[in-house]
């Protein structure tokens, strides 16, 4: 059983608030608020691009892209989608500098993260286009194997978790929530695995627990028991924003049409993906899932609105957490969606 979060989570949550609150991002105001964007995309026309090469991983999250295809959207706009699966977004931002990928989905955190470091400034920099996902209890969980000595986020220190890439979004809540729960995240190894092969990591005992996502957690609780020590979207984390789609400043000078066209099929795929009969049997032809695991997941939002009071967020308790140097406004980064 998840550890309730107590003192320790408000006093970390109290610190987080205090820093938003410099960064002009109250409390009550970080899942809503107005939408800032500071880059307008075209208005509607013929796109520059019609096939884009898309960065995605198999995960729940990237449902909306999948709905998008099946239902034509993309296809409506005048654009050929292939996907190009990645193993997280700092894997995909070599590939948009490259040239490689034209769009992306990854973390926010990966994606802030290097824009601060100006990683990308030889393309314009990182600009983001869609929001993608936003945490709901119990779809980012940090599980072991049922007969693990590991049964409370305590037992973690001195063990090793997996994660799919370092400073990301699932280290950023995985340190912050062990941090709510009396953990030093400090104490605890995190090492990379792909999200497909981290139930077999903690089975064969090559690490000792995993951060896992939909619908890992539920093919791993369902076909291994692994048990939940850690909802790491909670306390600190709780409704965090995770990732969105993202592309290079030099793709978005070029392509302006074709950005607002992939924005435009991806907003209706964002809402038609909150409809849970359409997306399971999806999750069953791309995620690799059977049909009994698919029902299982849990979902988290699909947001419909890239928001920067919503993002700052997640560039706050980067902040926090040490996972920035300085702090960062993520308004320079967001493209707007037609009619915006």
């Amino acid at each position: 059983m998840t550890r309730r979060v107590g003192l320790s989570a408000r006093r970390i949550f109290g610190v987080a608030s205090a820093v938003a609150m410099l960064a002009v991002v109250s409390g009550c105001g970080l899942l809503g608020g107005s939408t800032i964007e500071t880059t307008t995309a075209a208005a509607p026309g013929k796109v520059e691009k019609a096939k884009i090469t898309l960065g995605l991983l198999p995960i729940l999250d990237v449902a909306s892209v999948h709905v998008a295809i099946k239902n034509g959207y993309f296809r409506e706009e005048g654009l050929e989608v292939e996907p190009k699966i990645i193993q997280g977004g700092a894997a995909a931002i070599p590939g948009l500098i490259s040239g490689d990928l034209d769009i992306s989905f990854g973390n926010w955190v990966s994606f802030f993260g290097a824009e601060v470091k100006g990683i990308a400034k030889d393309v314009d920099g990182l600009k983001l286009i869609n929001d993608g996902y936003q945490a709901k209890p119990e779809m980012f969980l940090i599980l072991a194997k049922a007969d693990s000595s590991i049964k409370t986020p305590k037992d973690l220190e001195g063990k090793t978790i997996a994660i799919n890439t370092f400073k990301n979004i699932a280290e950023l809540t995985a340190r912050a929530t062990l941090q709510a729960n009396d953990v030093d995240p400090n104490k605890v190894t995190f090492k990379e695995f792909p999200f497909p092969d981290m139930e077999a990591a903690v089975q064969n005992g090559t690490v000792d627990a995993a951060f896992m996502v939909e619908p890992f957690i539920s093919r791993a609780q369902r076909a291994s028991g692994q048990i939940t020590v850690l909802d790491a979207a909670s306390g600190p984390t709780d409704s965090i924003p995770i990732a969105g789609y993202g592309t290079t400043g030099k793709f978005v000078k070029e392509n302006p049409n074709t950005v607002a066209a992939f924005q435009r099929a991806m907003a209706k795929g964002q809402r038609d993906a909150a409809d849970r009969p359409t997306v399971e049997p999806l999750l069953v032809e791309y995620a690799k899932v059977d049909k009994e695991t698919a029902s299982l997941v849990h979902f988290g939002e699909f947001p419909t609105t890239l928001d920067a009071t919503r993002l700052q967020r997640v560039a706050t308790l980067m902040r926090t957490y040490g996972l920035l140097e300085k702090d960062f406004d993520v308004k320079s980064m967001l493209v707007s969606t037609p009619g915006g």
